[in-house]
């Protein structure tokens, strides 16, 4: 009776270990991901919010502040005109 207690118990166990294994450690490991990323995505995006406010103060020194506002306006518009020009056309009926 004994040896039975000891193998239920084995058993029990290792049961446990590959529900655990197969459930919580995959989830454990996902979360851990997701949660470097998000705090990645956000330090990236503080950066370029600040590299975008260095970047306007620093063309208000030589320019007024409305100047330089005016070059990283056009800088933007550029961009997205380019954008526009280089998407991707419809086919034509034919």
């Amino acid at each position: 009776m004994d040896e039975f207690a000891i193998k239920f118990a084995d058993f029990l166990e290792n049961t446990t270990t590959k529900v655990r294994e197969m459930t919580v450690d995959r989830i454990s490991r996902v979360l851990k991901i997701a949660a470097l990323g998000l705090v990645a995505a956000t330090l990236g995006l503080v950066a370029v919010v600040y590299l975008f406010i260095s970047i306007i103060r620093a063309l208000a020194v030589p320019l007024s502040a409305a100047g330089a506002f005016a070059v990283v306006g056009g800088l933007f518009l550029a961009g997205g005109a380019l954008t526009w020009w280089k998407r991707t056309k419809e086919p034509e009926e034919t």
